[in-house]
């Protein structure tokens, strides 16, 4: 039998400890241990998968040069945002992370309008990550039905269903498998990196002698976009982008992990060292066995499906091979969409959404955030039907997901540098000096360019049919969050609020709020009124009241 170990408990104690400093008490079960955690994170990055599954962005739009240095380019900016991100991961351990991180460090006017609009895009970005699951998935069956039917011409609509179906089965899996989420977040770890070795041997050793050359693999430009060379080759980021997205889930799973403000960075940056490493592998074995590189672009079956065939020569076992990544996809799916669900949850939690108590619920048996998970999956439904009015769906929702997470990450990092980098109380991790405004700036510079680009349709001539709708979509949802602020938010968010030590910290506007319990969408709030308080001004700057206990 397996030995006591009180030290857990300890861990556990410490834990809702803090984060009912940060004014809210802990109502998810920390059931994930630092390899499932690490499971979770990497099957919703999958990278190798995800690029595998997205070469279509790349191969166009720069060819071989766009898939293996744009990776490199976006893996070397990703982990500076992971290790910046890291850093407030380690002094505020909250399943609301960004949102949260920004009203804890902004100025004082502007404390809940940032955090809100924040907020808003990182809920609207985890719901597009959802959405890229499904898309995936449907991508590769849809692939195989071309591959055994050279006649066929996929419907939109068809593709869709598969959609719908992939995302319904996650739903199902999250809601009535929840306590069994770390064991199938350890079996998707598991299982990723034991497919990425198999296809990895299987593919060299069928395709042998016949490798493409190592100038192809390295040096290849292609351009069919008919936008200009250096445009089409930063729009082909957009692949390593989507590969490495996503990291920020173990912050909004962080309630759910043991000793978290130490555990969680340490997996943020490990999840996007991991995904750079087998992807740049995996790329780059797929390139030298790829063969007719043109075949592989136009192939209706999609390029990874087409490469497996020219590798092994055989339609079965290509699409045997072809398995592995489509349950990493379902795995990915699964992880995702618990994310985004907690994200929604947490949100609410903080009265950042409309009817946040109903959002904020957690159901008593299931132990999860049922409502909120109702509401992910609706809206990953709805944003769906882009499939059905546009040809370049698949730009537009991964587009999407990059872009509002992007900006997500960098509004933090940002407001970090615009003050110095002063904000962060002590912590566990710490970019020293020099290195962490390398970094941070690193990352800011790689958001602005990428923002901006991924909004690009990804070829010329533009059409009505062709159009990127990402713009669309950010556009749609930064007009939502407006209205909503305007019309309740500004009445009744009030940020979130935090306890350090014997300070207990409150958004300008929010003592009320914080003094009743409320902000708890679950009204279950702990919150309660300090006696013999004195006022007095916050020493960081932030212009957030303090209200300290007297003696």
């Amino acid at each position: 039998m397996a030995s006591y170990d009180p030290s857990q408990d300890q861990d556990q104690d410490e834990d809702e400890m803090q984060l009912e400093r940060m004014g809210h008490k802990g109502e998810l079960k920390r059931q994930f241990s630092l390899l499932s955690m690490l499971g979770l994170a990497f099957a919703i990055l999958n990278s190798w998968t995800a690029l595998a599954a997205s070469l279509s962005l790349a191969l166009p739009s720069g060819g071989s040069t766009s898939v293996v240095w744009g990776l490199i380019t976006a893996g070397i900016c990703n982990l500076c945002i992971a290790a910046s991100m890291a850093e407030f991961l380690s002094a505020y351990p909250t399943a609301g992370g960004q949102y949260h991180w920004v009203a804890v460090i902004s100025w004082p006017n502007w404390v809940n309008i940032l955090s809100y609009i924040t907020g808003w895009i990182n809920v609207a970005g985890w719901i597009a990550l959802t959405a890229s699951g499904g898309l995936l998935g449907s991508q590769f069956v849809i692939g195989v039905i071309a591959l055994y039917n050279p006649n066929y011409t996929p419907q939109r609509w068809q593709q869709f269903l598969v959609y719908i179906g992939y995302n319904l089965v996650a739903f199902i899996i999250n809601t009535f498998l929840n306590s069994s989420l770390p064991y199938i977040t350890k079996a998707a770890f598991i299982w990723s990196i034991t497919g990425f070795a198999i296809i990895s041997i299987t593919v060299l050793a069928t395709a042998s002698p016949t490798y493409s050359s190592a100038t192809f693999v390295f040096r290849e430009f292609i351009n069919q976009t008919g936008w200009p060379d250096g445009i089409a080759w930063l729009l082909g980021l957009l692949q390593g982008g989507f590969g490495l997205i996503g990291y920020d889930a173990v912050a909004h799973m962080i309630e759910e992990i043991p000793n978290a403000s130490v555990v969680g960075p340490r997996i943020m940056i490990a999840t996007v060292g991991i995904g750079v490493s087998t992807g740049f592998i995996f790329l780059v074995i797929l390139l030298f066995v790829a063969g007719d590189i043109t075949q592989v672009i136009d192939s209706a079956a999609g390029p990874l499906l087409q490469i497996l065939v020219n590798a092994t020569s055989s339609n079965a076992g290509a699409v045997c091979l072809l398995i592995i990544p489509l349950v990493c996809v379902l795995f990915a799916t699964i992880s995702i969409m618990t994310t985004s669900s907690r994200m929604t949850y947490a949100f609410a939690r903080d009265r950042g959404l409309p009817a946040s108590a109903f959002f904020a619920k957690v159901h008593p048996r299931l132990g999860l955030p049922l409502n909120a998970l109702y509401l992910t999956t609706a809206l990953v439904i709805i944003f769906g039907c882009i499939f059905l009015g546009s040809s370049s769906a698949f730009n537009a929702i991964i587009s999407a997901s990059v872009v509002a997470l992007g900006v997500s990450y960098a509004i933090p990092i940002s407001i970090n540098c615009l003050r110095g980098r002063s904000q962060l109380p002590p912590r566990s991790f710490v970019l020293p000096g020099v290195i962490g405004w390398v970094m941070n700036l690193i990352g800011i510079a790689y958001v602005l360019v990428t923002t901006v680009l991924f909004l690009f349709p990804p070829d010329l001539p533009v059409t009505g049919n062709n159009m990127n709708y990402c713009i669309v979509a950010f556009a749609l949802v930064l007009l939502i969050a407006s209205i909503t602020w305007f019309v309740e938010g500004r009445k009744n968010y009030k940020g979130p609020r935090i306890e350090i030590g014997d300070e207990v910290i409150v958004a300008p506007g929010g003592e009320e709020e914080a003094a009743l319990g409320l902000g708890q969408g679950s009204g279950q709030g702990q919150g309660t009124r300090l006696s013999g308080e004195t006022e007095m001004g916050n020493g960081n700057g932030n212009g957030i009241e303090e209200k300290k206990e007297g003696s």
